[in-house]
């Protein structure tokens, strides 16, 4: 399996409650004595309109929102397959929604 870079988005498995979804990169790459985890933001298409939720638009992703409410860690054997790179821009946005929810 490729190594899964930071900006890329992924097809992860999060189990039965949370589905198959896409999946945002925001972990760095790995050193060889790291534990072999990424941490992501799912995209949903279940919207409340928080302003934790940003919605960005990519030709691999449909309509919805990127909830950096949501952050998770899961091991990167459950990423099943790479979609594509989000824009710089756009990365920039999920990655502030994030400093935002964490207080950063």
């Amino acid at each position: 399996m490729p190594t899964p870079k930071r900006g890329e988005v992924w097809i992860a498995d999060l189990g039965m409650a949370a589905k198959v979804r896409p999946c945002l990169i925001l972990s760095t790459l790995l050193d060889p004595v790291d534990r072999v985890l990424t941490t992501m933001v799912p995209l949903t298409t279940a919207i409340h309109g928080t302003r934790f939720e940003i919605a960005v638009a990519a030709p691999f992703i449909r309509a919805g929102v990127f909830d950096a409410q949501q952050l998770i860690t899961i091991p990167q054997v459950k990423l099943i397959r790479r979609l594509g790179l989000l824009p710089p821009d756009q990365l920039a946005l999920v990655e502030d929604g994030v400093r935002q929810w964490l207080g950063l």
